[in-house]
């Protein structure tokens, strides 16, 4: 069974071309639960098992990294490390790191399962992992030893990082004290004996993040179902990658960023998307051979089947903002070595099974910097609907090397979007769909897997025919975002089946 799924896997990769597939777009933090977020417990298997019913082959997820202001999993407190709220407490329970007293004490009734409550989940599971971390056996410490031994080029500052976080009482690394924040030898090598206990609690999160995603992973790479995962292009600035390379970014004597990044005003916004991440010394890193990235990107394919890469036009050119400016409109665009990185990239790691995130502002550089390297780029069916103009999102112009989507995270769902549309757009979606009794979501659907595109991806919120109150995110927008989960109720057989049904038609 394995030799026959690594042999899959090989054709599945090779030379960059995507067999004709499909699968569903949803964050581990949407899936149903009792504590307040989304696990990796037994609610992400039985979705692995409906994605086997329903006839899917690939499961995308969002950046998987422990998130800061705003929850975001795009802005992490690290680009390697895992978020201890995906850990599931039933599961460490079967490994007896817990009770099932310890389960029992949950008050699930006072958690609203519409949507996920983050201070809530953090205020469960942190204190289930400390006693999971108290119960942890000393003949287990050898696999323990050997994660931590695997995972020292990062482990270790990011355990330091998120301990000392607690110390100055969660405050961004440039507010703490001078002498912690320029790491000065002494006095970092004085706080790590302080804070050996927590950091070596830390350790154990990380341990058992790894420890139960790989277990998912391989569950569902069993079943045949492989997993997209997300690289967002830049860090945040309050992340141990900024704190501990700040050589890497183009930050001024004080380490506060120079520039930030972000994005000039567009389809999601007329003032322009400000991130705020700092952006990176792109000289710096190509004199260093781009070890940086090269270490970042074989971590990720270490965790994921399939990459995608956040932002790609970012590797081509990226707007960047002067620090201190309140909206992006004032920004440029600066050059990228894409070219460079990616040749560096593939020496380093060969062939990479990746998806390029080639919205937003398009230029021919992007489209020279994707095609180069084969890679297969993003439609999205809400884009393709402007009776304004013309445009290269509606089905009949794909060619085959690029995913379809009826919208992503950062889309309204279709139905939501169907809604707010034009009387002239709605007019071109029918006519475009033709006579269809489906609703428009299926109809959507319908028209991504019958598309010539390699890959075809919807959000669940599509296939449960959600409206607006079921979006991920607005960007720009500074909260309401990253909430949506689903009840355990909501999927069902009827959806497998109408999707399986689609996917065999459709030859997916």
């Amino acid at each position: 069974m394995l030799k026959k799924f690594i042999l899959l896997s090989q054709q599945y990769f090779m030379n960059m071309k995507f067999p004709r597939s499909s699968g569903i777009l949803l964050h581990p933090t949407s899936l149903p639960g009792q504590f307040g977020i989304g696990t990796f417990g037994n609610e992400a298997f039985e979705f692995v098992d409906f994605l086997e019913k329903a006839g899917q082959k690939l499961w995308q997820i969002l950046p998987l990294g422990p998130t800061g202001f705003g929850n975001s999993p795009y802005q992490c407190f690290s680009s390697a490390a895992g978020n201890p709220l995906l850990i599931s407490p039933e599961k460490l329970a079967q490994y007896s790191l817990l009770d099932k007293n310890d389960l029992k004490d949950v008050d699930g009734k006072s958690i609203k399962s519409d949507h996920v409550d983050y201070k809530k989940a953090k205020e469960i599971i942190s204190p289930l992992l400390l006693k999971a971390f108290k119960n942890f056996k000393t003949s287990e410490q050898n696999n323990l030893k050997k994660f931590c031994s695997n995972n020292d080029h990062w482990l270790d500052d990011f355990a330091l990082y998120l301990s000392l976080k607690e110390e100055f009482l969660m405050k961004p690394w440039n507010r703490w004290p001078r002498a912690v924040r320029m790491r000065d030898e002494n006095i970092i090598n004085r706080y790590t004996d302080k804070l050996k206990e927590k950091i070596s609690f830390h350790k154990f999160v990380q341990y058992v993040f790894f420890s139960q995603w790989k277990e998912l992973k391989d569950y569902a790479n069993n079943k045949g179902i492989h997993i997209i995962g997300d690289i967002p292009l830049y860090v945040a600035y309050d992340s141990v990658d900024a704190w501990t390379h700040p050589e890497i970014f183009l930050f001024n004597k004080n380490r506060l960023p120079v520039r930030i990044a972000g994005v000039p005003p567009d389809y999601f916004s007329q003032t322009g998307q400000l991130w705020g991440n700092p952006v990176f010394d792109w000289k710096y890193l190509e004199q260093n051979g781009f070890a940086w990235w090269i270490e970042r990107v074989k971590a990720n394919l270490k965790l994921f089947d399939i990459i995608r890469i956040d932002h790609f036009r970012g590797l081509a050119a990226y707007w960047s903002v002067p620090y201190g400016h309140k909206t992006a409109i004032k920004g440029e665009w600066t050059k990228a070595p894409g070219k460079k990185l990616f040749k560096a990239l593939q020496h380093a790691l060969g062939e990479l099974p990746c998806i390029a995130e080639d919205l937003g502002v398009i230029t021919s550089d992007v489209e020279e910097l994707r095609n180069s390297f084969g890679l297969p780029g993003m439609k999205i069916l809400q884009f393709a609907f402007d009776s304004k103009e013309e445009n290269n999102y509606l089905p009949h112009t794909y060619d085959s090397n690029c995913v379809a989507y009826t919208g992503t995270h950062d889309n309204n769902t279709t139905i939501g979007w169907y809604k707010n549309i034009s009387a002239s757009d709605r007019k071109l979606v029918k006519k475009y769909i033709g006579c269809n009794d489906e609703g428009i979501a299926k109809s959507l659907i319908r028209l991504a897997w019958s598309s010539n595109a390699d890959i075809a991806i919807t959000p669940l919120q599509d296939i449960l025919e959600l409206g607006e109150e079921a979006r991920m995110n607005l960007p720009g927008s500074q909260s309401g975002n990253w909430l949506w989960q689903y009840k355990k109720t909501d999927l069902t057989d009827k959806h497998a089946e109408w999707l399986k049904k689609i996917t065999k038609i459709c030859d997916r």
